[in-house]
């Protein structure tokens, strides 16, 4: 993939127990430049998912928040929802939600409002888009109380609870985190989650002493191949700390950094003595959440998206934050669990072999190349399981 000249470079770590295998291949640019090394620096996009989740189940597990409260006490803008007749209607068509918001709705991802494949093109869609409310480069997002305003404007796509759907509860989970602790979810994650994992380099911006290590990252144009830079690392989104520190896709992190979350997942919430998240938690979020009624939606997503069709996420369910295979697929087994981003990453643990699998590229899916070294990448780890 680095020596085609589609992929300019990547770093992919396997790990074991204590056994640990990285390799750095290629370069930062696409027209060369300094090389890939194991302490680059990456933007994470929706591989955020599965660690950013994990300030809630904190929360859960403090019993500052309960599966079933009423997410209404925190975030008033959600209360008395009204929701679409039809998915295509207008914003106007709606009916009274048949009940409210919970905590549960958020984390499982089907509290009635996402990013839909299947909807693309629809006003409601179209209407998420226009307000802002999902990461479209350069563009930013708006902070954190205005974000929450905005998407009170809009009606649910789907009653609570009844459908699963991709992406905004992770970055509500956010708000609903700073607004249950009072302080921003940047510093909650910083305190409780990266520091006791030695994640140094993990947040939602690279300071400025560090941008050398961040990469350009890339859009290839469909057409042609060319390489684009989607985000310029001087200048670019994470040269400085967001308006809205988004769960859902704002992290940037490092391959190590990533390991060392999803080792403390496969030792059941433990780290070097120290304990994250308690052994239930871990359970909640890494099997499957979902009814087969709300798992038809991920399969439709993953046919109606290149990343997905090609990694490994398709396979099965939802947990808390992230993929869970829910049934065997051509090598990995079921229980694997982690998820895939739009900027060329993968991050995975399989409990069955004890493996954890990260792989960092900075080439988005605009075109599949990204997403064919993944799929090629975890083909090559389970071989030599």
């Amino acid at each position: 993939h680095v020596d085609s000249g589609r992929i300019p470079g990547l770093v992919a770590l396997v790990g074991r127990g204590d056994e640990t295998h990285v390799e750095a291949i290629g370069t930062m640019r696409h027209d060369g430049g300094p090389p890939m090394s194991r302490d680059t620096i990456f933007r994470m996009a929706s591989t955020s998912k599965p660690v950013s989740v994990a300030a809630a189940m904190i929360l859960v597990d403090e019993c500052r928040l309960r599966l079933d409260d009423l997410v209404q006490e925190w975030l008033p803008e959600l209360a008395d929802r009204q929701v679409l007749r039809r998915l295509d209607g207008p914003l106007d068509d709606t009916v009274p939600a048949r009940r409210p918001i919970t905590v549960r709705d958020l984390l499982t991802s089907t509290f009635g409002l996402g990013m839909d494949m299947t909807a693309l093109g629809t006003p409601i869609m179209n209407a998420v888009f226009e307000q802002g409310l999902t990461p479209d480069l350069p563009t930013p997002m708006p902070e954190p109380d205005e974000w929450l305003r905005r998407l009170g404007t809009l009606p649910l796509m789907f009653q609570p609870g009844e459908r699963w759907q991709y992406h905004i509860s992770n970055d509500l989970l956010g708000v609903l985190v700073a607004r249950v602790t009072g302080r921003s979810f940047e510093s909650f994650l910083r305190e409780r989650v990266f520091e006791p994992l030695g994640m140094k380099d993990t947040g939602f911006h690279v300071p400025a002493d560090q941008l050398h290590r961040l990469p350009d990252l890339y859009a290839p144009d469909p057409a042609t191949g060319e390489f684009h830079v989607w985000d310029a690392a001087e200048g670019g989104r994470w040269s400085s700390p967001p308006a809205f520190p988004g769960g859902g896709g704002g992290l940037v992190s490092t391959a190590d950094d990533y390991h060392a979350y999803f080792r403390m997942l496969l030792n059941g919430g433990t780290h070097g003595g120290e304990r994250i998240l308690s052994r239930a938690a871990v359970e909640l979020m890494t099997t499957n959440r979902l009814t087969p009624e709300q798992q038809a939606a991920r399969h439709a997503m993953a046919v109606n998206n290149v990343h997905l069709s090609f990694g490994q996420g398709q396979h099965g369910g939802w947990g808390i934050g992230m993929a869970v295979r829910t049934y065997r697929g051509d090598y990995a087994p079921v229980g694997q669990f982690g998820w895939d981003g739009g900027s060329g990453a993968s991050s995975y643990a399989d409990p069955e072999t004890g493996v954890t699998g990260i792989l960092l590229t900075q080439v988005g899916m605009s075109v599949p190349n990204s997403a064919h070294a993944i799929h090629d990448f975890w083909t090559t780890v389970y071989q030599a399981v």
